[in-house]
C-alpha cells in the first residue's frame, strides 16, 4: 500500500488503527470528508518530516497522521488573515481547543479524532492550551525582543508538538524522554526560521530573529524587512546557528529514550532538519534572498548513510555526530552562551551491531 493510500484509507476509516505500544487493540471509524484533509495534509505538511514519518512504526504513523491534520487545521486559522479578521481567528481557534480537548460536540472529523488520540495516549491537556496559545499569538505578533521571548513561543509552536510525538510513541521513562523533546522541537522550528528569514517576511511581514541577536550586530528589523544582507546579517546567522546545534546536541542525546522502532525515524528527522545548516552555509548565510532546500537526492543519500552508521553503532549520538553538519566542540565548550548544550558525549546506554535497519528501508520502500 503507498503512503498516500495509506493516508487516506486511515483518514476515511478504511483501515483499522493497529495494537498499540501496550497490545491493545483499537479501531477509529472516520467520515469520509478527511479525504480532502488527508490530501491536504499529505501536499502541505513539510516534505523533510513526511520523510523520516514513512519509517515510524505502523501503530505511530497512524497516530501521526491525525496529529499533524489537528496541527494543519489550527495553522490554516492563522494563515486565513486575508480572508478572516483577528477576532474571528480568534474566535475559531477558541473553538478549536474545545473540541481538541473534548470540551465542545464537534462534526470536524479532524478534531473529533483528535480528542480521541488525546484521550487514547494521554496527552497533556497543557500541551494542547500552549500549542493553541502559540496559534494566536500568531495572529498578530509578528517581532520577537529576545530569544527568550521566542523560546516561549516556540515551547507552544515546536516543543509541544514534540512533547505530543513523544506521548504517542510511549517511552517507557516519558520524564527522561520530554526534555529532550523539547529541545528537538525547538531545534527543528529554528532550522526553519533561520532557513526561511526572507520567505517569512515576504509572506508574512514576520521576523524571528530575535532583537536582541539583530542589536548585537547592529542589524535594524528595517533592514530584514528590506532583504538587505551584509556580513553583519550573516554574523547574526552563525549566531543562531550556534544556538540551534546546541539544541540538536540536547534533542539527540535523548533518542535514546524512545522505543526502539521508534529511535531511528527520529534521528534521521534530526539529521535531514540539521542538514539545512550546511545549505544555508553554502548560501554565506543569505537566507534574505534565497531559500535553500533539501532535495531528494540529498534525503536519500543522508537516508542510506544515516541507516549504514545504524547498522553498526544503534547509538544516536554517535551516529548523528558522524553524519550530521552539526559539531560537536569539547564538552567544557558546549557550556557557552548559546543554548543549554551541555549534554556530555558519549557512548549511549544501548549499543551493539545490529541489522534491523534494512527492514525499515524495505518498510520505508514498500509503504
Amino acid at each position: 500500500m503507498s503512503a498516500a493510500t495509506e493516508l487516506t484509507a486511515v483518514l476515511t476509516g478504511q483501515l483499522s488503527w493497529s495494537r498499540d505500544g501496550r497490545g491493545h487493540a483499537h479501531e477509529t471509524m472516520l467520515n469520509e470528508s478527511q479525504v480532502e484533509a488527508g490530501k491536504d495534509i499529505q501536499q502541505r505538511t513539510g516534505k523533510t518530516f513526511y520523510f523520516a514519518t514513512r519509517l515510524l512504526p505502523e501503530r505511530v504513523r497512524h497516530a501521526t497522521y491525525v496529529l499533524y491534520a489537528f496541527f494543519r487545521v489550527a495553522d490554516e486559522v492563522v494563515d486565513a488573515e486575508q480572508t478572516a479578521p483577528p477576532a474571528k481567528q480568534r474566535e475559531r481557534l477558541e473553538r478549536l481547543r474545545a473540541e481538541a480537548l473534548g470540551e465542545a460536540e464537534t462534526d470536524d472529523p479532524v478534531l473529533s479524532a483528535f480528542a480521541e488520540l488525546r484521550e487514547r495516549y494521554g496527552i497533556d491537556p497543557d500541551d494542547v492550551h500552549v500549542f493553541i496559545d502559540a496559534m494566536e499569538s500568531d495572529i498578530e505578533k509578528d517581532r520577537y525582543e529576545s530569544y527568550e521571548e521566542l523560546e516561549a513561543y516556540m515551547d507552544g509552536s515546536a516543543s509541544a508538538v514534540g512533547r505530543m510525538m513523544t506521548a504517542v510513541m510511549r517511552p517507557d521513562d516519558p520524564e527522561a524522554a520530554l526534555p529532550h523533546a523539547t529541545a528537538l522541537g525547538q531545534a527543528f522550528q529554528m532550522s526553519n526560521f533561520l532557513r526561511d528569514v526572507g520567505e517569512d517576511v515576504v509572506e508574512r511581514d514576520r521576523v524571528y530573529l530575535p532583537r536582541t541577536t539583530l542589536d548585537r550586530h547592529g542589524v535594524d528589523t528595517e533592514q530584514i524587512l528590506a532583504l538587505e544582507f551584509d556580513e553583519r546579517v550573516a554574523d547574526v546567522m552563525r549566531d543562531e546557528l550556534r544556538r540551534t546545534e546546541s539544541l540538536y546536541r540536547d534533542g539527540v542525546a535523548g533518542i535514546e529514550y524512545l522505543p526502539a522502532d521508534c529511535q531511528f525515524p527520529v534521528l534521521l528527522s534530526a539529521v535531514l532538519y540539521a542538514d539545512h545548516h550546511r545549505s544555508i552555509r553554502k548560501l554565506d548565510y543569505d537566507t534574505l534572498t534565497a531559500t535553500p532546500e533539501l532535495g531528494l537526492g540529498r534525503k536519500l543519500a543522508l537516508l542510506a548513510k544515516t541507516a549504514a552508521y545504524w547498522a553498526v553503532w544503534r547509538d544516536p549520538v554517535a551516529v548523528f555526530k558522524a553524519v550530521s553538519v552539526v559539531p560537536y566542540p569539547d564538552d567544557e565548550e558546549l557550556d557557552a552562551e548559546f543554548g543549554p548544550g551541555s549534554t556530555p558525549v558519549g557512548r549511549s546506554r544501548r549499543s551493539g551491531r545490529v541489522s534491523g535497519w534494512l527492514r525499515s528501508l524495505s518498510r520505508w520502500g514498500s509503504d
